[in-house]
């Protein structure tokens, strides 16, 4: 509690104002657990995943994820990308890396066929390393 010295009392009188230092503090370190924290959230590629028993696995910042959508579109991470354009979009992202994991999300309610083509794709570019992501099934 800080305390002020009037001068002519030898006592010192109670400072009324609020220190501000510990507030600050505390609003720095949320802001770095939310700066931290806002590029670990998933992609925001909305889909309905189907269920799974697997463990549920934390995926990392830099991982290559494709999602294909019930319009049939993919997406590399947030970006729309074209079959055509998947090869180009996949080494620039993992860093003309082909052994590193591609992560598949399709909706539910793509045919399997369409996961497949998209599997034969990436097995063409040389992307061989492939797993595929769905919803943690709770029952």
């Amino acid at each position: 509690m800080a305390m002020m010295n009037d001068g002519d009392q030898d006592e010192f009188a109670l400072n009324n104002e609020i220190n501000m230092t510990p507030f600050i503090d505390v609003m720095l370190v949320l802001l770095i657990i939310f700066m931290v924290a806002a590029p670990l959230s998933t992609v925001s590629v909305p889909l309905e995943l189907p269920g799974a028993d697997a463990q549920a696995q934390t995926l990392e910042q830099n991982q290559l994820i494709l999602s294909l959508d019930k319009e049939l579109q993919l997406f590399l991470g947030d970006q729309a990308v074209s079959k055509d354009g998947l090869e180009a979009a996949l080494n620039m992202a993992s860093h003309n890396n082909p052994e590193q994991i591609v992560f598949i999300r399709a909706d539910e309610k793509v045919d399997y066929g369409n996961v497949i083509s998209v599997l034969n794709t990436l097995r063409s570019i040389g992307y061989l390393n492939v797993s595929l992501i769905g919803e943690e099934d709770l029952n």
